[in-house]
This record gives C-alpha cells, structure tokens and sequence, in this order.
C-alpha cells in the first residue's frame, strides 16, 4: 500500500496558520476510522459522502488517496454510478468530472 499522497498546498498553508483545528482534524479522522470497516471500504464510502455533499476538493483528495492505495479506477467510478439514483444525473455528471480531474488517462 502506497503512503498517502501530500494535501493540497491550501490545506497545508491553513493548518499551518491554525495548528489547533489541523490538530482536531486528525483527531476526528482517527475516531472515524475506529470500527469493523476495512480501510478500502471506508475510503469509497468517504468519496461517496463527498459526492452526495457536492465537495469538490473532498472528492478530489479521496480520489488520490484512493489511488494511492491501490484502489482500481472502476470501484472509484462506480462509486458515483451509484450516487445518481440520489444526487441525480447533473449532479452525478459534476462528480464524474471531478473524479476525471484526478485519474486522467488512467
């Protein structure tokens, strides 16, 4: 398994100037990750949570993260096949280009 890509500089810089909510951050990641869900699992139902909100830049960092562990480009797509049914097509179109934008010519 591949180590975590770096976060956007944005991310970086607003951490840095706010340690205390980076720090809270991480501390929430953790209390997530505690349970009987397998790390893969989690990370498509992160990108499927990002895509029902319409968070552009969370779909974007659990793509890459998804990517860097190992996670084919057809599960993360599927992810959003299924999202339509709920978010509906525009919305589902949006997502797909997002993802796009993060696994080109894959």
């Amino acid at each position: 398994m591949a180590e975590n890509p770096k976060p956007p500089k944005a991310f970086t810089s607003f951490v840095d100037h706010y340690p205390e909510l980076g720090s809270a951050w991480e501390s929430i990641g953790r209390a997530g990750r505690d349970g009987p869900i397998d790390e893969s699992t989690a990370r498509l139902v992160k990108l499927g949570v990002a895509i029902g909100a319409m968070r552009e830049g969370s779909v974007h960092a659990s793509v890459r993260k998804a990517r860097a562990m190992g996670i084919p480009r057809e599960a993360i797509e599927q992810v959003v096949a299924l999202a339509a049914g709920t978010i509906g097509l525009p919305a589902a179109v949006a997502a797909f280009t997002w993802i796009g934008d993060k696994l080109p010519n894959e």
